[in-house]
């Protein structure tokens, strides 16, 4: 009978694409049956989720646990909040459904649970079946690096870590300002802080922490982990794993990919802030003014505004058409050498289509890995989570990104987005980007090859799930 391996992902499209390309990743080296444990919000949309995981291979099969409600807390909660919340409110129906797993005469009882990061409040439903739990970590190793310190920096500064006057020093990692540090630690007056604390905690509770990063990116926060007593699981580096590009390349979302077809090399910018990251209004605006007058071409995934950043985290899909919030003859003057798509792009083929030359994103990590994947250099524009820390380990750590900086209303102007475009696409700074970018490209191919250090990583902790 086959080794059963269960995951659990938390809420959001961001834990749960890399975690069916982990498993993907397993069924490569290991005969295994995987089930998919799905907590749900009432009103979050399950198509997208049911869509990739019904394409999932027929040993990957899916259970959706009953929507949990979230009517009673804040609307403007933290989105952390929300996430450990609808977590946390699985757990009955978490423990129901592995009690039938374990009865199930068809499948042996699960030899691990994997959860992501929002995860470790499972554990202890894990223990009480004697199941092992791992952690699989969504976001960097240097991020990770930052959870494992979040209770130490809480005994050790009282005030806000944006008032700190020097940069935050984590173990192998390059410095952090205060403000750069993940969002939920922003406020320490805000429930999300106390939860983050806590939550971070239990990281030390897990037999081991898969991580979608490999050593050849960051071996300083690798290292650090591996030689620092304050990390006790052990560590696995697996990646970059990322969302395979899409069979079926019909229909609107895919037109894009003929237009790039009719441009010069590497002369596209492609601009995305990912399925939950959302502009104001005065943001977009200034966004295509910068666009339109760095006079370079460009690839626009839009979304209507919000004032919120993560406004279309729980659900990725646009109520309005954003197209009617675009200033007025933007679309004729750019149509020459722009093109603006609305809420979604085949982001995989875009990047690693011949065209793009650079990447204008939210820094979220998937994204993040795509982009270093495909060689592709990256504007930098963090909106939420740990987005900030990401940019500062692409712009101070690798360096193949520019930083926008935002102004005292907390916009990015059309000047600097224009400069930054025309750097990246043309300027001397882009092809340094570039270089360094195609050298780390070769890197992570290495990695995941037969014998490299992300595979052997892999295959390490399959052997054990497997014994």
């Amino acid at each position: 009978m086959e080794t059963h391996i269960a995951i659990l992902p938390s809420p959001g499209m961001g834990h749960l694409i890399p975690l069916t390309e982990l498993a993907h990743q397993l069924l490569l080296h290991r005969r295994l049956f995987i089930t998919f444990i799905i907590p749900t919000a009432t009103g979050s949309p399950i198509k997208p989720q049911n869509d990739i995981l019904n394409a999932m291979p027929e040993n990957i099969s899916s259970i959706f646990l009953p929507p949990v409600s979230l009517n009673d807390i804040p609307e403007d909660s933290a989105l952390e909040t929300r996430i450990s919340l609808t977590l946390t409110r699985s757990l009955p129906a978490l423990r129901q459904t592995l009690t039938e797993l374990t009865r199930d005469s068809v499948r042996k009882k699960p030899s691990a649970l994997v959860v992501d990061v929002f995860g470790p409040l499972s554990f202890e439903i894990a223990k009480e079946f004697h199941i092992p739990a791992y952690l699989f970590c969504t976001v960097s190793a240097m991020t990770l690096v930052s959870f494992f310190q979040i209770p130490i920096l809480d005994q050790k500064y009282a005030c806000e870590y944006k008032d700190l006057p020097e940069p935050v020093r984590l173990p192998g990692c390059v410095p952090v300002r205060g403000s750069d540090m993940i969002e939920p630690v922003q406020d320490k007056t805000n429930e999300a802080y106390l939860q983050m604390v806590e939550m971070t905690k239990m990281y030390s509770l897990a037999e081991g922490i898969l991580v979608n990063s490999f050593l050849e990116l960051e071996p300083g926060p690798f290292k650090a982990m591996e030689e620092g007593d304050w990390c006790k699981p052990e560590i696995y580096s697996v990646g970059p794993l990322i969302r395979a590009g899409s069979e079926n390349r019909t229909g609107e979302g895919f037109e894009c990919l003929k237009w790039l077809d009719k441009q010069d090399v590497g002369s596209v910018l492609f601009v995305s802030f990912g399925s939950g990251g959302t502009l104001s209004q005065m943001q977009l605006n200034e966004l295509a003014f910068g666009l339109e007058q760095s006079g370079q071409r460009f690839l626009w995934v839009i979304k209507s505004p919000h004032q919120k950043s993560n406004a279309s985290y729980f659900n990725a899909k646009s109520h309005l058409d954003p197209f009617g919030f675009l200033p007025d003859g933007f679309l004729a003057r750019i149509k020459d050498r722009g093109l603006v798509v609305s809420c979604w792009a085949p982001q995989v083929e875009i990047l690693s289509h011949g065209s793009t030359g650079g990447f204008l994103t939210h820094c979220g990590w998937n994204s993040i890995l795509e982009s270093l994947v495909c060689g592709v250099p990256m504007i930098a524009w963090p909106l939420f989570a740990e987005q900030k820390m990401n940019s500062v380990l692409l712009t101070d750590g690798l360096g193949v990104a520019h930083r926008v900086k935002v102004d005292g209303n907390g916009v990015v102007g059309r000047d600097e987005i224009s400069k930054f475009v025309k750097s990246l696409i043309e300027g001397e700074d882009g092809r340094k980007m570039r270089s360094k970018m195609s050298e780390l490209k070769g890197l992570g191919a290495m990695a995941l090859s037969q014998d490299g250090s992300s595979t052997r990583s892999l295959l390490n902790v399959a052997q054990k799930w497997c014994e």
